[in-house]
């Protein structure tokens, strides 16, 4: 450990690098510091001077949980009486306690309490969960300065205060967000991992103030006082503005000095800092803003058929007011009572036949509580209960759980597993969602020959597409190589084992793999097992430095000046040890495209080693420096093509005379420039040094597919869902991707719309912005009209139509979405069965993703993996968050997470469809359910003279939804499968019942409410015109109002209970056991209701044991209205099946009658080479099967 402290110390990696990365400007931000917006001071290393405590900042304690102990009752309470039926269920309860309820006011408030108290204990358990990761992460530990030992001792971080001194250790999080001061390197430098910030695996370099870089030890901290005046807290994680006043000097801050909270600390040993901001004020605490609401498309309907059910409610209520009311006034006529039973001469208000109106007014509330069971009491609750359930088989999936990464699926949320089943259109990412965003370096050109054997799964699609054929596609895994090493997957003889030697061009690909070994900036690291590890920037910067490593150039140390190389001498053939002196590092930028180094090699030759995008490095290329262009560049773009990524790589020779002597003198200068203007000096100088390059070769490393990417999304295209893919990559390697992984087919016809046209270039060149923009939307505005027209033309054709490909580029893409535009541009968009959109920047993915939920008004899901998806995840209806080696936030964004992108085919086309289907079955069956239940009632009063007697016992009524029903419906939600979850991979087609809202459409609704209102008038009027007017018992007694009751509500226990049988399709014991259960337990709760004494029973009291079980009559009549009740449900459903079958009935007659596996025979053959026997046995086969699909259509017609 002590070498390793050494050794890092001696690195000044900041006297290496070019540009100002390290020593921030003034800029006219800074200016403003002091006023509003920029007005925090913090005292260093003093967090308990009165100046301090007075600014009375927030402390490092962070909450993200809903609830507290204090507001978790009112507030939660006020979380379920949002909803309208648990609003009314309460006014219910609370007027039960008049002389208005017609039953007692504890048979409706238990079940009311019961209900809101489940849905409370399971919000109080989830935000206990929440509370539990607060309190982990609070109670994470961190060394803190304490000035009166001179020493660092450890604390909670929770304990943290603004001005605290702090050090972290390697591979610890840094607890807030930290101005660095120092590091074990002896310049102040540290890497940081962000990938818990912004998803980028690549670690950032981080530089303190020279003047702080120096402290490192706590004795020198001890004297340590500053002043930091900055910024006030904010959510920009990418900008931060402040000053430094130490010393009597102010010295300017910026985000290279920053170290925010969650971030990691990589590749250094420790670090010093100062607590700027704490808990909720730091940067990724102002990011995690709450995740948008999002309800599915059955739950808002849901809320619909509720108002219908209030309605009919209110209706029902007001008919038997209206003829309460005409009933009761026509009880006096004159002086005489017509119902003289009813002492009209003494009455209350609510029976008076001199104002009967008022009479009318008081039924008609009466009634209002009477039929509230038409109102579903369980049904959310139910619900909830059914998604969490869901959710729990969805992340036990075994199917969908990633080996390589250890992760299962993940339900994130429970709220929105139906609407995985209606996904009309898939927006994704693809760098590390469609592929693996693990870099490999797979091929290079060197001295224009191309090394590198096997090809890649693009290169297979694309000759595919071309119609080439290919005798044996070999794919580059599986050319035999040996030994698996992690970012190198390159094979070839040649090269390998120190062949390279013996090929003619020998000298150029030792200085190719020089350039690959020295051309960085990663620093490497030696395991326990003594293994050479690199830490890098980026993943391709680590490919290549392990690809030079593999062929016999291994970088193995890095200090201040020089890099050292273990290099295959030519004359001896024995690896020998090289020391490059490392002058400078002109490193790498998005605007500069490319990166160098200067160094002097041992036969003290000056060089110039450079790669970079190959546009920049051809043009910066000497007359002499040409020799293998034409070849590199053929052979660069058949990389591209094949969806690789490259770089070429050119060295030059510097004469070590005044020339470059003026240059270092003029370029260090410009270094220590303090100006707005350092950036711009500073790459005018590197580029005019970086000229007259000779060039050795192109490098092609490949971020490869996920495993089962092209065979999902061609399963998901086969369900008929829409894919759009927004990606930052340029339009060729989009393209190509495409095609690779399926989303551009064969014969699929290609609409390209960009702005890469010589006049727009033209007008970007003069720099007028205003004529640019402005012929910029006219061209798209063109492009777009010819493509709807070759769209129209197509259709006209009279053929089967082509299926189109949208490409956009971003540039377009930000024209397209003008409001002028953004109509016209999804129309033809809609059209397209693919959209890749390239260089699409994160808001554009977000505004398209708003612009395709918008206009399509279907459900839409995205996925990604990096936090530039978060927009995008959050804007859909559907996040879904990859796993993988971006980070966690798109993650923690998200809905869903999954491991790999082809887990998303099981998720969509099995819980998906079957979540659809079993929500969609389970509400309109509790619709259905107390529709029946609740118009008993109305007949039973309506029977009765419209008196707002009730049919049953009030405790009847309150266990009716609560136990009687409520298990069935919830088994229906969790268990029932229409087809099995192979099945539903193989038919994908059976995808589009939830697309198209087969099993939840109004006409499917209203007729499960049909089938109620139908079910109670069999029941009442079999059941009052089979029990009434006859003898009941043995000893001649006929039926009495309590045993109407009970056999009218038996009836209706068995009715709705084995209408749910008839519904499963898939039985499992547990539905077994609570459907006939539920039944049994109507009839043990009735004997022991009915064995309590009568003030407690009332009506029931041993009305079974003595009244129904012994009459012959009851048992009858209970069989018959039962059967009576089944017969329309079982008379439609074999009617469908049989004439207008839906596709799941459609699998179902084809495993029935054993074609399921002829269908399997058929499909093997389809996808294996066909000889003419098994094309024209295929052909039966298929024959033979559409011949049975087709059958129930020809028999109707």
């Amino acid at each position: 450990m002590e070498m390793t402290r050494v050794r890092k110390r001696s690195i000044h990696l900041s006297k290496l690098y070019s540009l100002a990365c390290f020593r921030p400007t003034p800029t006219d931000e800074h200016a403003q510091i002091g006023q509003k917006g920029y007005s925090r001071v913090v005292y260093c290393n003093e967090p308990d001077c009165q100046e301090q405590i007075r600014l009375n900042y927030r402390g490092n304690y962070v909450s993200t949980t809903k609830y507290t102990a204090v507001n978790f009752i009112p507030k939660s309470l006020f979380e379920q009486f949002r909803r309208v039926a648990n609003i009314y269920f309460l006014v219910a309860a609370c007027v039960s306690f008049s002389p208005l309820a017609p039953y007692s006011a504890p048979s409706l408030l238990v079940p009311l309490i019961v209900v809101i108290g489940a849905t409370m204990a399971k919000e109080g358990v989830e935000d206990w969960r929440r509370r539990l990761q607060d309190v982990e992460a609070n109670n994470r530990k961190v060394e803190v300065y304490d000035k009166r030992s001179c020493s660092f001792r450890e604390s909670k971080w929770k304990n943290l205060r603004v001005g605290d001194l702090v050090k972290v250790h390697k591979d610890e999080y840094f607890p807030a967000d930290i101005l660095l001061l120092s590091s074990s390197y002896e310049d102040g430098v540290c890497y940081v991992d962000t990938m818990n910030l912004d998803g980028e695996t690549n670690l950032k370099l981080k530089h303190a103030l020279e003047v702080t870089s120096s402290l490192h030890d706590a004795e020198m901290l001890k004297e340590f006082r500053a002043v930091i005046k900055c910024e006030d807290p904010n959510e920009h994680l990418y900008s931060f503005v402040g000053t430094l006043h130490y010393d009597c000097q102010q010295y300017p801050l910026a985000l290279q000095q920053i170290l925010l909270r969650d971030s990691k600390l990589k590749n250094t040993d420790y670090i010093y800092g100062v607590v700027i901001f704490t808990g909720h004020d730091t940067k990724v605490m102002q990011n995690a803003t709450d995740p948008p609401s999002k309800r599915t498309r059955i739950e808002r309907r849901m809320d619909k058929i509720v108002y219908v059910l209030f309605s009919t409610l209110i209706l029902v209520s007001f008919i038997g007011s209206l003829f309460f009311g005409i009933e009761t006034k026509k009880d006096i006529s004159g002086a005489n009572y017509r119902r003289w039973y009813l002492r009209s001469d003494k009455t209350t208000v609510f029976y008076d036949p001199r104002r009967a109106s008022l009479s009318g007014f008081f039924h008609f509330l009466t009634g209002l509580m009477l039929y509230g069971y038409l109102i579903p009491i369980s049904l959310y609750v139910s619900i909830e209960i059914v998604k969490v359930l869901q959710s729990i088989f969805i992340n036990q999936d075994r199917a969908m759980y990633d080996e390589e990464t250890d992760r299962p699926a993940h339900a994130r949320t429970s709220n929105l597993n139906e609407e995985l089943g209606q996904v009309s259109t898939i927006l994704s990412d693809k760098t590390g969602t469609l592929t693996c965003n693990s870099m490999e370096f797979v091929k290079c050109s060197i001295a224009g020959t191309a090394y590198g054997r096997g090809m890649t799964e693009v290169e297979i699609a694309l000759a595919r597409k071309r119609g080439e054929r290919l005798p044996e596609p070999m794919p580059i895994d599986d050319v035999d190589s040996g030994t698996s090493v992690k970012g190198f997957n390159f094979r070839d003889e040649r090269i390998m084992n120190g062949q390279w030697v013996k090929e003619p061009h020998s000298d150029v690909i030792q200085k190719f793999f020089r350039v690959l070994a020295t051309c960085h900036t990663a620093v490497p690291e030696k395991t326990e097992s003594g293994e050479i590890v690199y830490e890098a920037e980026s993943p391709d910067e680590a490919a290549f430095v392990i690809a030079a490593k593999e062929v016999g150039f291994q970088f193995f140390v890095r200090n201040q000046t020089s890099i050292k190389l273990h290099e295959l001498d030519l004359v001896s053939g024995k690896s020998v040890e090289r020391v490059y002196k490392l002058l400078h590092v002109l490193e790498f930028s998005s605007a500069r495209k490319r990166m160098s180094v200067i160094v002097r090699n041992p036969e003290n030759q000056l060089l110039l080693l450079a790669k970079g995008a190959d546009s920049v490095i051809f043009e910066r290329l000497a007359k002499h420096g040409r020799a293998f262009e034409a070849q590199t560049k053929e052979h660069i773009d058949r990389y591209s093509e094949a969806g690789l990524r490259t770089l070429a790589i050119a060295y030059r020779e510097l004469d070590d005379d005044d020339e470059y002597r003026l240059w270092e003198e003029e370029f260090m200068k410009a270094k220590t420039y303090l100006t707005a203007d350092q950036d711009v000096l500073v790459d005018e100088l590197a580029d005019r040094i970086e000229r007259d390059l000779i060039l050795l070769g192109a490098t092609a490393v490949e971020d490869k597919l996920q495993k089962g990417v092209p065979d999902c999304i061609d399963k998901l295209a086969k369900a008929r869902i829409r894919i759009w893919v927004l990606t930052g990559d340029k339009k060729g390697t989009a393209i190509n991707i495409g095609y690779a992984c399926s989303l551009l087919r064969h014969g699929m016809k290609q609409i390209v719309i960009t702005l890469e046209s010589p006049e727009i270039e033209a007008l970007e060149k003069r720099g007028d912005k205003e004529a640019t923009a402005k012929a910029s939307l006219a061209s798209v505005a063109q492009q777009i009209c010819d493509g709807k027209s070759q769209v129209a033309r197509e259709l006209l054709t009279g053929e089967p139509p082509a299926e189109f490909g949208l490409i956009i580029d971003g540039k377009s893409l930000t024209f397209a979405l003008d409001k002028s535009l953004v109509n016209r541009f999804m129309d033809l968009a809609m059209d397209c069965a693919t959209v890749i959109c390239c260089r699409s920047s994160p808001k554009q993915k977000a505004l398209v993703t708003r612009q395709v939920k918008s206009v399509t008004s279907k459900t839409t899901l995205a996925i990604g993996d990096g936090a530039n998806d978060v927009g995008m995840l959050q804007e859909a209806d559907i996040g879904v968050g990859i796993s993988g080696v971006e980070g966690m936030q798109a993650v923690m964004a998200s809905d869903f997470s999954i491991g790999q992108f082809r887990f998303l085919e099981r998720l969509l086309l099995v819980h998906g469809h079957w979540c659809y289907r079993r929500i969609a079955m389970m509400i309109c069956y509790f619709f259905y359910k107390n529709i029946t239940f609740g118009f008993t009632l109305f007949w039973f009063e309506a029977y009765a003279s419209f008196s707002g007697q009730p049919a049953y016992n009030d405790w009847y009524m309150s266990c009716y939804n609560v136990f009687f029903t409520s298990l069935p419906v919830i088994a229906l939600g969790v268990f029932d499968q229409d087809v099995s979850a192979r099945l539903c991979l193989k038919h994908p087609l059976l995808y589009q019942e939830g697309v198209q809202d087969i099993l939840f459409n109004w006409l499917r609704i209203l007729g499960w409410m049909f089938n109620g209102v139908l079910s109670s008038i069999i029941i009442f009027f079999l059941t009052t015109n089979s029990i009434t007017g006859q003898a009941f018992r043995r000893d001649g007694q006929v039926a009495d109002y309590a045993v109407l009751g009970v056999t009218m509500y038996t009836c209706v226990v068995w009715a709705v209970n084995c209408q749910m049988a008839l519904s499963i399709n898939y039985f499992t014991w547990i539905q077994h056991l609570f459907i006939w259960g539920s039944i049994a337990l109507w009839y043990i709760f009735l004997m022991v209701y009915g064995s309590l004494p009568p003030t407690l029973s009332t009506t029931a009291y041993k009305v079974l044991v003595e009244a129904c079980a012994p009459s012959v009559l009851y048992w009858i009549t209970t069989l018959l209205v039962v059967i009576s009740t089944l017969l329309p449900l079982f008379s439609y459903r074999a009617f469908q099946i049989r004439f207008r079958p839906m596709e799941h009935d459609r699998i179902q007659i084809l495993r029935s009658e054993g074609l399921e596996q002829e269908h399997d025979t058929a499909q093997r053959l389809s996808e294996s080479p066909e000889s003419p026997e098994t094309r024209i046995s295929s052909d039966l086969i298929s024959i033979r099967i559409d011949n049975l699909r087709a059958s129930p259509r020809r028999k109707n017609s």
